[in-house]
């Protein structure tokens, strides 16, 4: 990983490759500055975060047990109509892709391996700007480990034309969904997911159409 401080990043698309590895902490601050809050609950979170980081310098490691900075995505299929959930072995919800830091500063590519892996899509790429920030309890249900809090920075991903989903053992089932099926009693999502959603979505169905001008 990369230990020198992190440059200015300008906004864009970006596959795995794109994307460097870093392990400075001021890098994920910097990506949780970027993400500009609309009104709500994700504004109030975005100042818990920062203030979170600045208080835990090890707030990229599972270790930081009180809680610890995690990256997911809403995955969008190319066309931009239907968005990507997994039921969660361990949580037993649906949810979308998503994991620990694991000491990479590089949220965005945090995010974007994660949804890779859980997937099993290759060829996503990723808008490097944050288009979510939500804090949650993390509650294990199939193991001993004790709840701790997840910071959570959210991204747009978009599959390519094509995509073949195949998932792994952290989901017991796959789905591409539209956005009228979110509020649905049978996906039963929760408020911030829905939210992500919504923002995930706007991001990837914006950049369409900015593409076809």
């Amino acid at each position: 990983m990369n230990e020198t401080s992190p440059p200015t990043e300008q906004t864009r698309w970006a596959t795995l490759g794109d994307l460097e590895s870093w392990s400075n902490l001021a890098h994920a601050r910097r990506c949780v500055e970027r993400f500009v809050a609309p009104c709500g609950a994700s504004a109030g979170y975005r100042e818990e975060v920062l203030d979170f980081i600045d208080t835990h310098p090890d707030a990229l490691h599972r270790s930081c047990l009180t809680g610890h900075l995690t990256g997911s995505s809403w995955v969008v299929d190319h066309g931009g109509g239907r968005g990507l959930v997994l039921f969660h072995t361990k949580v037993q919800r649906w949810l979308q892709p998503g994991g620990h830091a694991d000491g990479e500063a590089n949220l965005a590519r945090v995010a974007l391996l994660e949804a890779a892996e859980e997937t099993g899509i290759e060829g996503l790429r990723v808008w490097t700007d944050p288009v979510d920030v939500d804090i949650h309890l993390f509650v294990n249900r199939s193991g001993p480990e004790p709840d701790h809090l997840h910071l959570d920075l959210r991204f747009a991903v978009q599959a390519p034309e094509g995509a073949v989903v195949q998932g792994n053992h952290e989901s017991e089932e796959l789905r591409w969904v539209l956005p009228d099926e979110l509020d649905g009693p049978d996906l039963d999502l929760d408020a911030s997911t829905r939210r992500l959603a919504s923002r995930g979505f706007g991001v990837v169905r914006q950049q369409i159409e900015a593409s076809t001008r």
